[in-house]
């Protein structure tokens, strides 16, 4: 597909008016609106936003591409903006953008389209390609010019056939995949030729894998790049020099990361190895946030079994509270059935939590243990906290009995994943579960459900306000997180207070935004008027996310006065009594299951009331 056919003479605004990165981001997104291109602003731009909360999309060089991939996009286009003046981007440079290419992507895209995309991110690294559309004067003048750079990028031919000049394979990914997973690749294979060295560059994108190293590449490699913000495969490594680093730095640091890759002095990487141990010179903060990329690993993975499992669990209690039992006159063979598909998918909770957090770990062979050891967890009486402990401790098990296996006969090695790694690991990982860490666990697991049980005054509402207002402090980060899997834990255990709270706590932000502006239209943009009112069904739906593009925007007045009124709904929940047995479904299913549903509402009411005023209060008119 010709990159034309994305970009047309409705999708171009040769002299864009913003002035800072918001701005802009907000223009374009209305122009790719104006164009039938995308059906609903706010969700899109939102999507946007999230995208350039993972890493800045100002590649440099003046370049920005923005982009996303959602249910909003009608068919994929690109909208481009010029900017004569330039606009502070956080571009990786630090240098203003000039040039914007706000990509557009369904979800579900065909791989013709991202091909297309993939192709504007290699012409955009081109130095005459840029000057050439900053001087054109017309619509078909931009047109023309991405044409025929279009016509002139052949697929360049990777090397395969051996040369005295240093070969060094890479992979390079991206969370969308869209244009950072190629911008990195063309970076590295453009630096790698001025530095004479031969290169093959994996790219994990959207549209799957593309020009993948053989097992021939990388035996014939004298070194690897991987350029990645997502999981790459990396067992197929072992024994090679590998760098690890942000796609980012394939763009931003090419020369270093290639050099580090030849570097004779540098330990093999080993995989059994953690990300934290490859990277020399690292703060130990590093292995934080490695420790968080494996617990985020497995909380992904289990939410999809928490949301369904325990919605379906609430569903079957409108039949009424005992509908499931065959012994109550309540009794419903329907409810039965929901209740025990909702159960099942429940209990799975904490096997795939655990299975999931060993598996980012030690790759492949931690899942086995890591889900036996959350199954002893979940089924001796540790629960959740016994299933986090089982995850962390079968995945660096693993990673230690793999580097164990290393010198095991070459004869053996085709044994080791399919029955000495998921052998040894299972029955060390249950040993030490069921001796070590069950006991103790189970024991502190108790007294935790024992005093959230007997909380009642003070100290519950204080519990309440606490969880309520980290709901709203970066909605849908790690602090949002913690409190919900905070929650999701004690109503594990029969304890449905701190969901309760969880919940109302990420209902207010979204709910409080559509009513301040509402109420003070003049504190806010036209644009940010207009997409407020979408907030209410996002509030009540519990997608506390539909805030952020606000907060983005202005988080020292947002970010405060949200986690103000979730903090206050949460605190008067509790103080009301009020308890929801259900993980997810906002007020559809805290309106039809649960205690106290009217003071449930008033307390939500009351909270989101209190951070659309202190928000109206902090913000200040905008001059019409």
């Amino acid at each position: 597909m010709r990159i034309t056919e994305l970009l047309t003479k409705d999708t171009i605004n040769m002299n864009v008016r913003a002035s800072s990165k918001d701005a802009v981001i907000t223009e374009l997104v209305d122009g790719l609106f104006g164009a039938g291109k995308i059906s609903e602003k706010d969700g899109f731009e939102a999507a946007i936003h999230r995208r350039e909360s993972q890493s800045t999309t100002g590649v440099g060089d003046g370049i920005a591409i923005p982009h996303a991939q959602t249910t909003e996009v009608l068919e994929p286009a690109i909208m481009f903006g010029r900017s004569q003046e330039g606009i502070d981007y956080d571009s990786m440079d630090a240098q203003p953008a000039y040039l914007f290419f706000m990509i557009a992507a369904p979800e579900g895209q065909a791989t013709t389209h991202l091909d297309a995309l993939a192709k504007l991110s290699t012409i955009l690294m081109n130095d005459d390609a840029r000057k050439q559309l900053m001087s054109a004067s017309s619509k078909e003048e931009i047109i023309e010019t991405i044409d025929a750079f279009d016509e002139s990028e052949a697929t360049e031919e990777e090397v395969s056939a051996p040369s005295d000049r240093p070969y060094i394979v890479g992979v390079t990914a991206c969370p969308t995949g869209i244009a950072h997973t190629y911008m990195a690749a063309d970076a590295l294979k453009k630096k790698a030729a001025e530095l004479g060295y031969d290169i093959k560059v994996e790219t994990n994108g959207s549209a799957g894998v593309k020009n993948a190293l053989t097992n021939e590449d990388i035996a014939r490699a004298a070194g690897v790049v991987v350029a990645a913000d997502t999981n790459v495969q990396m067992a197929r490594f072992d024994g090679k020099n590998v760098v690890e680093s942000p796609v980012a730095d394939g763009i931003k640091r090419p020369e270093e990361l290639l050099n580090q890759a030849i570097d004779t002095s540098r330990s093999p990487y080993r995989a059994t190895k953690s990300k934290q141990e490859l990277e020399e010179g690292e703060q130990s903060t590093k292995g934080k946030s490695s420790i968080y990329k494996h617990l985020m690993n497995g909380v992904s993975n289990m939410l999809p079994f928490v949301v369904a499992g325990g919605i379906l669990i609430a569903i079957s209690f409108m039949f009424g509270i005992n509908s499931a039992d065959p012994e109550s006159v309540e009794y419903s063979p329907i409810a039965e059935m929901i209740n025990f598909i909702g159960s099942n998918a429940f209990q799975l909770m904490i096997p795939i939590l655990a299975g999931f957090i060993a598996m980012s770990i030690a790759d492949r062979p931690g899942l086995a243990p890591g889900m036996i050891g959350g199954l002893m967890a979940s089924t001796m009486g540790s629960g959740f906290l016994g299933g986090l402990i089982a995850g962390f401790l079968a995945g660096y098990l693993m990673v230690g009995i793999k580097r164990v296996m290393e010198n095991l006969p070459q004869a053996l090695e085709g044994l080791k994943p399919v029955l000495l790694y998921p052998l040894v690991g299972v029955f060390l990982t249950g040993v030490i579960m069921y001796y070590i860490v069950d006991p103790p666990a189970t024991a502190l697991n108790e007294w935790m459900n024992t005093t959230l049980s007997s909380m009642s005054g003070t100290n519950i509402v204080l519990l309440g306000a606490i969880v309520g207002g980290m709901m709203a402090i970066d909605m849908g980060g790690p602090i949002n997180k913690a409190a919900y899997a905070f929650g999701i834990a004690a109503l594990s255990a029969n304890n449905p207070e701190p969901i309760t709270a969880a919940m109302i706590g990420g209902m207010v932000p979204p709910l409080a935004i559509a009513v301040a502006t509402m109420v003070f239209r003049n504190r806010f943009t036209e644009v940010e008027r207009s997409s407020g009112p979408t907030n209410v069904i996002m509030g009540a739906s519990f997608i506390t996310e539909g805030a952020i593009p606000f907060a983005a925007a202005d988080p020292l007045r947002v970010i405060p006065s949200m986690v103000v009124g979730s903090a206050t709904a949460g605190a008067l929940a509790m103080a009301f009594a009020t308890s929801i047995n259900a993980p997810h479904g906002g007020l559809f299913v805290a309106l039809t299951i649960g205690e106290g549903k009217l003071m449930f509402l008033v307390s939500l009411l009351i909270g989101t009331a209190v951070s659309a005023l202190i928000l109206g209060l902090l913000k200040k008119p905008i001059r019409q």
